[in-house]
């Protein structure tokens, strides 16, 4: 880092004395290992992108090497509007701009790799392709323009470095995206495995294909030139009571293909203000849409919904809310799972963007045992172990209400002299649970 933040210095002071039309030499062929390191792999520097993605960092890990800019115009007594730059709330250094990049490239003079005098980098041409969305910076999220006013110019915008790219740049490592308004998901995750999943056979071979596709969807596409019509990412839509497993199976999918998982948090996204949903939402798509997450929207329907006759104002709002959904979820590249209680809830125009529409139902008798038999500590069961599981299995309980249960049991056996589960104990903590949901079912 210290010889990168040496040569950017050196660049700098160079570009001043030409604008300044102050005797300069070129300076020696650089590239920063320490910022190559930093880029995704194959990533290549040219020198122009490490000009720009030093200087971009400089107020992060040298703000006094950026002092030169606060240099005036003796003429008008002024900064020099060509140098760009922003003044931040509490930042006293300076911030520099898209216009501060097309000042060092305009005045910038340095030798290539290959260099046999008198091969000379000078680079007068506009820095706009550095911040398309054609660019790596963008693609690979690591450094972007923000800020710009509207109706100003692009380059007024802020350089912004990423905060992952940032993160690998001050810690070396990846920064997990913290909680809050500017953030609403949380990561999700699960100490189980994918054979812990007990589902229906035929829920499962769905939930395979899905697999399949996350797995080999690059190599499906150019097999069969597919790109052409099939676009990026995966939809998904997850319905049916609550408790059947529906967050854990979109957590083990994750996890299973090596995929973070963030819950979106729509209490703090929908808003009852126009156009605060729309904005709440971008937030999280904007910062997911370059990772290889998953989006998991739990209780869907309370930001999914039917959309109805614009009879006001206000339908009208939801009816946008709605469509700015659609087509944000038909642009992401990653994976979006929606899930809710009741199918008929959401709206149908989501459906046919949906590459599966699965059903997770009440786990019948069979599976009931399953789950029971895998969750149920061993030491808890007596000789008759096998009576208490059939007795279990037999009561009508998603696999979200059979926690509730053993947790119950827990905490009886917790105090008793020997952690031995009982009938008595059992058929107590299954009709509190059943009484809980309004419902004394037994199969």
């Amino acid at each position: 880092m210290e010889t990168a933040i040496a040569y950017f210095r050196q660049l700098l002071h160079a570009a001043f004395s030409r604008h300044l039309k102050q005797k300069s030499e070129p300076l020696p062929p650089f590239k920063s290992r320490w910022l190559q390191a930093l880029l995704p792999q194959g990533g290549e520097l040219g020198v122009e992108e490490q000009a720009v993605l030093l200087l971009a960092l400089m107020p992060h890990i040298s703000p006094q090497s950026l002092d030169l800019f606060f240099f005036k115009n003796k003429d008008l007594d002024i900064p020099y509007t060509e140098f760009g730059g922003w003044k931040g709330a509490s930042h006293g250094g300076f911030l520099p701009t898209g216009q501060t990049a097309q000042f060092l490239m305009d005045n910038a003079q340095c030798t290539t790799d290959n260099a046999t005098p008198p091969f000379i980098v000078h680079c007068p041409l506009s820095v706009v392709h550095l911040f398309s969305k054609e660019h790596w910076f963008y693609k690979e999220n690591i450094l972007h323009l923000e800020g710009a006013g509207e109706g100003e110019p692009l380059l007024s915008g802020r350089l912004v470095v990423s905060e992952e790219f940032l993160a690998r740049a001050l810690r070396g490592g990846e920064q997990q995206p913290e909680y809050s308004a500017a953030f609403p998901a949380k990561r999700i995750t699960t100490p189980l495995e994918w054979a812990d999943l007990v589902l229906p056979y035929n829920l499962r071979e769905e939930l395979n294909d899905v697999v399949s596709w996350l797995r080999h969807q690059a190599e499906i596409c150019e097999r069969w030139q597919l790109g052409r019509i099939v676009k990026q990412g995966y939809r998904c839509l997850f319905y049916g009571p609550p408790g059947t497993g529906k967050t854990l199976t979109a957590t083990l999918l994750g996890k299973q293909n090596g995929m973070e998982v963030y819950r979106v948090d729509l209490s703090m996204i929908v808003s009852k203000y126009i156009g605060e949903t729309e904005k709440n939402l971008a937030k999280v798509f904007d910062k997911a849409e370059h990772h290889n997450w998953i989006l998991f929207f739990d209780e869907a329907d309370a930001l999914f919904g039917q959309r109805t006759e614009a009879a006001s104002s206000n339908d009208r709002h939801a009816n946008q809310e709605v469509a700015y959904l659609l087509q944000r979820i038909e642009d992401f590249p990653g994976m979006v799972i929606l899930a809710t209680n009741l199918k008929e809830n959401i709206d149908e125009a989501f459906f046919r963007r949906f590459q599966s529409s699965l059903y997770f139902p009440m786990p019948d008798e069979g599976l009931r045992y399953q789950l029971w038999q895998g969750m149920l500590p061993r030491e808890w069961l007596p000789p008759q172990g096998e009576e208490l599981l059939r007795l279990a299995a037999g009561y009508m309980l998603s696999g979200g209400s059979m926690v509730n249960v053993i947790q119950s049991c827990a905490v009886k056996l917790h105090s008793a002299p020997q952690p031995l589960l009982t009938e008595a104990m059992l058929r107590q903590a299954l009709r509190r649970e059943l009484e809980k949901e309004g419902s004394l079912i037994k199969n």
